[in-house]
């Protein structure tokens, strides 16, 4: 656990102020780096808001995109705005999300699943908001090396003959059907039940044809009519499950896919962004009732997870260096600097030592990656429906109204705009005219066309999976 007390730019009314400054001054707490922050008009002239509640314990789970939560107390952009905050690592993803429920932490990197499944009281009953995004991309599917090597036979090569990627969950099937015809299941993990890698995978295998099952309130395993048999195992822990023979692949964030490549345990099939280019990741969540009872304290957490952001894409990715030794540190993420680096400096290993450029495989600010699209959680909900956690069909109203009581852009703006005014940024990085909704795009890796703002269209065109009235009891 760590105590971040802030050094400067605080408010001159806190009370707190002086004891905080006298800490900072005993224990050499960081400092700001103005000259540090990416796309700086003027210098750094942060002014700090009356924020409700200066004592702050944020969770996160160990994977490279907490990135912003670290780099924000670790370039003193939390203490800019007048915040003590403890970041404090959370054993798994339900244990996360139940802390903030309960009061224990103030706010979270969340799935982006978690706040649209609690909202609408799928698992965990809660009002829980977010108004800013984390990232896009950073997950993989990782494979054993026997799968790997099954699987080979039925790659493509490229003109230069390696893999060609990327590659389709048909190159799986074979070796689907030979686990089936030895009488195993085939296994795979992924983080959470509403995760964005439950849901990328369920993509991939099934653009490749192959079912990976359905929920019903009777049977909330999600392997109802299932050709691959998907469980939870939480990130840390995938590499080890795998070695174990426990799975025979897996979904989830890094580090843990470079790990297998490290370890010699596996193989990186395929990105996230492979399978939808520049998807959404995570989010950083509150429950309603703290957004509302600490409305100035929220607005200055996001001011700070903005610049953090900005920061880790400055310059072409100039501080990515700098934040993989940062979040190396066993206060963070706690894996090897290397094995970080392999996928968060422009490139990514796949097999052994077939290292290929792959410059947006984490963003953190470009393509206006931090803000809160309503049809980013119209996305998810749409998949949440597709695989039976949602049970029974609803209008496209639906889809909209829950996106809203769960995304909150306007409080997003609120502090881009003051972020612009003490010049850490300019108004061309945010998207102000934006509705809420991304154009349209088929940048999947099956080609399907999603549009948010006509979700059950969207469904009707996706081949496997639930649409209309269809039930899975």
């Amino acid at each position: 656990m760590r105590l971040h007390a802030p050094t400067s730019r605080v408010p001159a009314a806190a009370p707190w102020a002086l004891g905080a400054l006298l800490l900072a001054a005993g224990c050499g707490g960081p400092t700001a780096d103005p000259a540090a922050t990416a796309g700086a008009a003027v210098p750094s002239r942060t002014i700090p808001l009356a924020v409700e509640k200066p004592q702050l314990t944020l969770g996160f789970i160990k994977l490279t995109d907490m990135a912003p939560l670290a780099i924000a107390y670790e370039k003193g952009y939390f203490e800019d705005e007048g915040l003590y905050v403890t970041l404090e690592p959370q054993a798994n993803w339900k244990v996360l999300l139940d802390r903030v429920i309960d009061g224990s932490l103030d706010g979270a990197h969340m799935l982006a699943g978690q706040p649209l499944a609690a909202t609408i009281g799928y698992g965990t009953q809660a009002d829980v908001v977010t108004a800013f995004s984390m990232d896009l991309n950073g997950n993989g599917i990782t494979v054993s090396n026997d799968v790997w090597r099954r699987m080979q036979p039925h790659l493509e090569m490229d003109a230069h003959g390696r893999v060609a990627h990327p590659i389709s969950a048909a190159a799986l099937r074979p070796v689907v059907d030979a686990y089936r015809a030895e009488g195993r299941p085939f296994r795979m993990g992924m983080v959470f039940p509403v995760s964005t890698h439950n849901y990328e995978l369920r993509y991939w295998l099934a653009a490749g044809g192959l079912h990976p099952g359905y929920y019903s309130a009777s049977d909330v395993s999600g392997q109802i009519q299932a050709d691959v048999l998907l469980s939870v195992t939480p990130p840390p822990q995938m590499p080890a499950t795998l070695e174990a023979g426990t799975i025979h692949g897996y979904c989830v964030g890094e580090p843990w896919n470079q790990q297998a490549i490290f370890r010699d345990i596996g193989v990186p099939v395929i990105t996230d962004y492979e399978i939808w280019r520049n998807n959404p990741e995570k989010v950083f969540g509150v429950t309603r009732a703290w957004a509302e009872a600490n409305p100035n304290t929220h607005t200055a957490l996001v001011k700070a997870l903005i610049r953090a952001a900005v920061w880790l894409d400055a310059g072409g990715g100039a501080n990515r260096r700098e934040a993989v030794d940062i979040l190396a540190r066993p206060d963070y993420v706690g894996a090897d600097a290397d094995v970080i680096a392999n996928s968060m400096t422009g490139t990514f290993e796949y097999a052994k030592g077939d290292v290929r450029s792959l410059p947006d495989f984490n963003v953190f600010f470009r393509y206006h990656a931090t803000y809160p699209y309503y049809s980013d959680a119209v996305w998810y909900l749409t998949q949440m429906r597709r695989w039976g956690q949602i049970e029974t069909a609803e209008p496209d109203d639906w889809y909209h109204d829950v996106a809203r009581r769960v995304y909150r852009p306007d409080i997003y703006l609120d502090a881009a705009r003051l972020v612009i005014e003490e010049g850490h940024a300019e108004e061309a990085d945010f998207p102000f005219d934006t509705d809420g909704y991304r154009p349209p795009t088929d940048a999947f890796i099956d080609g399907v066309e999603y549009d948010g703002r006509h979700p059950n269209d969207y469904l009707e065109r996706l081949p496997i999976g639930l649409k209309g009235t269809q039930q899975t009891s």
